[in-house]
């Protein structure tokens, strides 16, 4: 039996800190736990949640490395976000000026998902709970 609980936090690495904060907090929702700049680093430390505790430590650094590729980049392949409607929500980052892609369906669970990016091209997920 695993002593796991489930995810506290994915960490995020962004371009453009004021962009990327916007991004998630004003368009995504997240609200803000704690915001640190580290003086030494150059560098933001933003903590986010959603309401179900869900966290997002999102970080600036000077001149971070773009992402090798999208999305099949070796590691973090893509984020998941839960919603209760997957076509209300694209219509929302649409009308926010976030392109998103075709709505598809899970073949194993007949599931509504869809893909869209943050400002950074992640590759993110809405996926009907």
């Amino acid at each position: 039996m695993s002593q796991l609980k489930g995810f506290h936090h994915v960490a995020i690495i962004c371009s453009d800190y004021l962009r990327s904060k916007t991004f998630y907090v004003d368009i995504l929702g997240f609200s803000v736990l704690a915001e640190h700049y580290r003086e030494e680093r150059e560098s933001y430390k933003l903590d986010l949640a959603l309401s179900d505790g869900s966290q997002i430590e999102l970080f600036s650094f000077p001149s971070p490395p773009p992402r090798p590729s999208n999305p099949e980049a070796r590691g973090l392949r893509h984020l998941a976000f839960k919603v209760e409607s997957v076509e209300d929500f694209c219509k929302f980052l649409e009308q926010e000026g976030v392109p998103t892609e075709k709505i598809r369906i899970d073949a194993y669970t007949g599931k509504a998902f869809n893909f869209f990016t943050d400002p950074d091209g992640l590759p993110l997920e809405v996926y009907e709970a």
